[in-house]
């Protein structure tokens, strides 16, 4: 390609970036003088700004709740909100959770964060290393059991979503509205091949949890749909395509796992009008070698590796653990989150190793986190994706977060090493057509991580000493470690990630209950994890120099992508791992 033919894109990628990092400093520099926590200048009862918040959204059901007339960051009791609860957790020198989320660049990666250092040792600011998420600490024993089974079960059943939309266009939001219809109802919303049932055009994906927290046994069930916008789903003369945006997930899903070829849904070549399979045929296909370039609409856009297109948009809900009519556990129809993310900018590789430099600078100068808010659009993480989400409002409603809600989003989604173009889920989707379709742990396997023979879930229990990254979880404890202490990978062989990552009836019903009280609270800032009492293996406050840190030995090279194909996995079947294992 002639170098002059790129060069206005070039020039416009650089300007892109270069108005983006101008905003952030700006936004940086409006908080650098700003308190890291409870500012109460200015407010006129006298008592912190985030204060003032919990009350309103203690004593108002508003789907936007209403805050204080100042900057936002004045309204926030954590600036260092992007560290998650997960990272105070103690590992005695030996336990290492932290390497799913810390780790360096693979090759043809466009993460460039490189903090597996981070495994080693604690890293925080002076302000991070106090442990701001008290709920964690938080006994609620006697409150839960004043909860009965009866009134959680009906909690949990009832529908907090299908209100939403409505709510919001009412109150003039200008924000993403939630519009997948019956999106409570779980797969029922779904056709066969994952393309939601209303038209909207949300297509979901069968995934396995990120280890820990998104356990089910660790109190939360979930769900994500992608959704390409209009060129990828388009004919050139702007009709639809199923054929085409078929294609075209699986041409994304290939260059996110950085696959040379993908099985794929059923696709017809000739309404394509490309020869996907390489056949020399258009007939239908089901195998894609075509990897250098969309099709439809979309042709010729800008592609490269591991880099989603311009206005990608996921959609996750966390749920409660709900019961279906065999007593198993399920995805409840209430949910306790709605999460929306839009990539409203693609930025070249190049671009984001910048981006990437600067965020590292701004770490060595002991600046604290600031991203530009786009107000209804959510918070901007720097990388091009604009997040937003909403939550369980005291009566159960959802409302839209606070900014300070929001900002507990960041970290995960901005600011770790092992994430692809800052997500995680999809990267982890079963490969190909098989992936397609509402999310379903009975019968998926539990497949390693690229590289390794292992399962994904036995390897993390035994390198994390636990049942998640708090190092706790008696039942998980109980179930699959040894009375020695060690992981027992034998008995996990022969089981599904449903049978591994499920909690019994009473833990679920437990777990449902403590969340229920951190949802009568409404102070979400101080924590979300359905915790009963403190977990014993959690730091209230660190000491970067003093704190245990983790040998090289216990110290992992990790891929948040997994091996599907690995020897004797096949997914939909009742698999024998311990045959799988012994063909290794």
């Amino acid at each position: 390609m002639n170098f002059l033919s790129v060069y206005p894109r070039l020039l416009r990628w650089a300007l892109q970036a270069l108005l983006t990092l101008s905003l952030l400093s700006l936004i940086s520099c409006q908080q650098l003088n700003s308190p890291g926590v409870g500012d109460n200048s200015g407010s006129a009862t006298g008592q912190p700004f985030y204060q003032e918040v919990l009350t309103t959204l203690l004593t108002s059901d508003e789907v936007v709740p209403a805050m204080p007339p100042v900057h936002p960051v004045r309204t926030v009791y954590n600036r260092e909100a992007i560290i998650p609860p997960q990272c105070y957790t103690r590992t005695e020198g030996k336990h290492n959770p932290c390497y799913v989320c810390h780790q360096d660049q693979l090759p043809e990666r466009e993460n460039t964060m490189n903090d597996r250092d981070l495994q080693e040792a604690y890293s925080f600011s002076d302000l991070g290393m106090t442990n701001h998420w008290q709920n964690l600490f938080e006994d609620r024993s006697q409150r839960v059991a004043n909860i009965s089974d009866e009134e959680i079960m009906q909690w949990v059943d009832q529908d907090n979503y299908s209100r939403l939309a409505e709510r919001l266009r009412v109150s003039g939001y200008q924000g993403w509205i939630p519009d997948l219809a019956e999106l409570q109802e779980g797969t029922a919303a779904f056709d066969h091949e994952g393309f939601a049932k209303d038209g909207s055009l949300w297509v979901a994906f069968n995934y396995k949890p990120f280890p820990g927290t998104f356990w089910p046994t660790n109190g939360s069930t979930d769900d994500v749909m992608i959704r390409l916008s209009k060129p990828y789903r388009t004919a050139p003369n702007g009709e639809y395509s199923r054929d085409i945006y078929k294609a075209n997930l699986a041409i994304v899903e290939a260059n996110i796992k950085g696959l040379s070829s993908i099985d794929s849904l059923p696709i017809n070549e000739q309404r394509v009008g490309a020869d996907l399979d390489g056949d020399g045929k258009l007939s239908i296909t089901t195998h894609i070698t075509k990897m250098d370039d969309y099709v439809g609409a979309a042709a010729g856009y800008f592609i490269e590796p591991s880099i989603y297109p311009k206005d990608t948009e996921f959609l996750h809900t966390v749920r409660y653990l709900g019961f279906d009519e065999n007593g198993e556990i399920t995805g409840s129809r209430r949910m306790k989150e709605v999460r929306y993310m839009k990539k409203w900018q693609t930025y070249p590789r190049f671009v984001l190793a910048q981006l990437y430099l600067e965020e590292s600078y701004e770490k060595e100068l002991g600046q604290l986190p600031g991203f530009a808010n786009l107000h209804h659009y959510g918070l901007d993480n720097g990388m091009g994706w604009a997040i937003q989400g909403y939550i369980e409002g005291k009566s159960g409603e959802l409302r839209a977060n606070t900014y300070e809600e929001n900002l507990f989003c960041m970290g995960c989604h901005g600011s770790i090493g092992s994430t692809i173009d800052k997500t995680f889920s999809f990267g982890r989707k079963i490969d190909g057509g098989k992936g397609w379709g509402y999310i379903n742990l009975k019968g998926m396997p539990d497949a390693p991580n690229r590289g390794e023979s292992v399962g994904e879930i036995a390897t993390y229990l035994t390198r994390v000493g636990g049942g998640g990254e708090f190092r706790s979880n008696p039942e998980m404890v109980a179930r699959w470690f040894k009375p020695d202490g060690t992981v027992d990978v034998e008995k996990m062989r022969s089981k599904d990630v449903y049978q591994l990552t499920v909690p019994s009836r009473e833990r679920a019903l437990m777990l449902n209950k403590a969340y229920r009280v951190i949802v009568d609270d409404q102070d979400f800032i101080f924590g979300r994890d359905a915790t009963v009492t403190a977990p014993p293996n959690v730091y209230d406050k660190v000491d970067n120099e003093k704190s245990p840190t983790l040998p090289d030995v216990a110290q992992y090279n990790w891929d948040i992508r997994l091996d599907w194909q690995a020897t004797g996995i096949v997914v939909g079947t009742k698999l024998n791992l311990n045959e799988a294992m012994a063909k290794k």
